[in-house]
């Protein structure tokens, strides 16, 4: 399913989710709007490192970023391989594949709509929303 956020439509794949494409839709607007920073979906996450990447996305919270090397750290795998299922994620916003960022804190790449200028749109919306101003003032813009 396409979701609208932000002017930027999304794949959302909803055969994943446990709730209805309603409620989904419903959490995604209250997000937008800034009534939401977390979402209480029910994600039936794939098996391997896609699924171990996405579990550790999860643990990210609002307004936060990690590296794809302290992921990999944490899994015992290469920063190349949580990049990859971060580009597999097959519910971006939902999982926060947004937050992962480079060691530099560049913002490397984005699988959904508009790629890394949605990502980029994402992230300074929640510094925004925990008061913290844009988080392109923390983070390298190349």
């Amino acid at each position: 399913m396409k979701v609208s956020i932000f002017d930027s439509d999304i794949e959302i794949d909803e055969s994943i989710i446990a709730e209805s494409r309603s409620e989904i839709r419903n959490q995604i607007r209250e997000y937008e709007r800034g009534d939401r920073r977390s979402f209480d979906l029910d994600v039936d996450l794939p098996k391997g490192i896609t699924g171990d990447v996405m579990s550790a996305m999860m643990e990210i919270p609002y307004g936060e970023t990690r590296t794809y090397g302290s992921i990999a750290s944490t899994l015992g795998t290469a920063p190349i391989a949580v990049g990859q299922a971060c580009g597999k994620n097959p519910v971006p916003i939902l999982v926060p594949c947004h937050r992962v960022v480079g060691s530099d804190g560049g913002l490397r790449g984005y699988s959904a709509a508009n790629g890394v200028a949605t990502k980029r749109q994402l992230l300074n919306f929640e510094a925004c929303e925990r008061g913290e101003g844009s988080v392109q003032q923390r983070l390298p813009t190349e």
